[in-house]
């Protein structure tokens, strides 16, 4: 549970239908702008949006290693009947798989899942509840008038092969554990976890067993993912102050926290050399690192506070803290950006449609990612 997670913000995201239109070449001399319908204005950096999934809450879709497929999470009723997250795989490029279905399911089924990751080896890594409890876990969404998330500690971090086989527990116990993602050489998970009696970033040697706690100061930490280096280590955090804070233990001794004030921060991936990197209000979370390691893509409703904060966008932030540049327009909810390990794709989920209606619908959406815009896409102007 998590902005890197099972909730998808039913209170505060604006929804829509949408519709898959194909898109044409990447290459500028064969770009067709007139295709590129589901691209907004001032979408400088994306070209080529093409719709993954088309129904229910489909987020965090995550790349394999070779880049070749996708891990999700899906509530999809056309897909998923059981009624709460369970974890999918797909292809990138929107074909069938090799058994001939679009989706392949890879958790169990049953309960809760979460926050899946491919792993170096091929394997896939996610949070379940299942081992509890093989129903969904009861929803908390509101408690007295806050927007809440439950903290399951029903939640294990599992892995199994991308078809869902030799299913094993990796990490367990009383704590919640979940929220995992790999490092890229394969040494390393970070997980958050509430074994330290707070909601922390750990980490996980996979080749020696052993954990190292990375956060320790009061507030939530979550949703962290590694540089391409796989030497720094990227996530978002609350630092409640006052009663901020005494509002924040209250609500986590009750299995709950508010994901309300949150930034970007990185550090070591030993947890030290800690910088924060945003400074804005609202809620700032979902961050990835560029494939330079200089940049940070995250989501971010700070630009829409004064119209309740209702409006998340992706946006590109230097890790020293400047630069802050806007990358989706959508007017919807844009956030889970992830490129690819080749640097020319990005993976991101969002509410975007063709026709801009409202709608409780959350799709995955894959793009090219235009490191140095053209005055084509400089200029480019959406059909609506």
């Amino acid at each position: 549970m998590s902005f890197k997670s099972n909730v998808i913000f039913p209170t505060i995201i604006f929804f829509s239908t949408i519709f898959f239109v194909q898109c044409g070449s990447s290459s500028s001399d064969e770009y067709k702008s007139e295709l590129d319908s589901l691209r907004f204005t001032g979408e400088i950096h994306l070209r080529n949006i093409k719709q993954l999934t088309f129904g229910g809450n489909n987020a965090e879709a995550y790349f394999s290693f070779d880049d070749k497929q996708l891990v999700f999470q899906s509530d999809w009723d056309a897909i998923n009947p059981q009624g709460c997250d369970q974890i999918f795989l797909m292809n990138a490029d929107g074909t069938e798989l090799a058994n001939g279905e679009q989706y392949q399911l890879v958790s169990t089924g049953l309960g809760r899942t979460t926050c899946a990751y491919f792993l170096k080896d091929g394997r896939i890594v996610f949070a379940s509840t299942h081992e509890a409890d093989a129903a969904c876990p009861e929803e908390v969404m509101f408690k007295e008038g806050r927007y809440v998330w439950p903290i399951y500690n029903s939640y294990d971090i599992y892995v199994a092969n991308p078809d869902g086989s030799n299913l094993e527990k990796l990490i367990g116990g009383e704590s919640y554990d979940a929220e995992a993602t790999a490092s890229p050489d394969g040494r390393y998970i970070v997980f958050t976890s509430t074994r330290s009696g707070d909601l922390d970033l750990w980490r996980y040697d996979l080749q020696t067993g052993e954990y190292l706690q990375l956060t320790n100061e009061l507030g939530y930490d979550g949703g962290a993912f590694f540089s391409r280096d796989s030497k720094k280590i990227v996530w978002r955090a609350s630092r409640p102050k006052g009663q901020a804070a005494a509002d924040y233990s209250e609500l986590l001794a009750q299995g709950l926290v508010e994901p309300k004030e949150l930034d970007i921060f990185i550090a070591d991936i030993d947890g030290k050399n800690v910088v924060q990197v945003t400074d804005l209000p609202g809620a700032n979370w979902a961050p990835f690192f560029h494939p330079s390691g200089k940049k940070i893509l995250f989501s971010s409703n700070h630009h829409s506070q004064q119209y309740g904060g209702r409006l998340f966008d992706i946006f590109m932030i230097n890790i020293d803290g400047t630069g802050l540049t806007q990358i989706t327009h959508s007017g919807t909810f844009d956030a889970f950006p992830m490129f690819s390990f080749d640097g020319k794709k990005l993976v991101f989920a969002s509410n975007r449609n063709i026709d801009r209606m409202e709608s409780r619908v959350t799709n995955v959406f894959i793009a090219d990612w235009i490191e140095k815009p053209s005055e084509t896409d400089i200029d480019f102007k959406s059909l609506k």
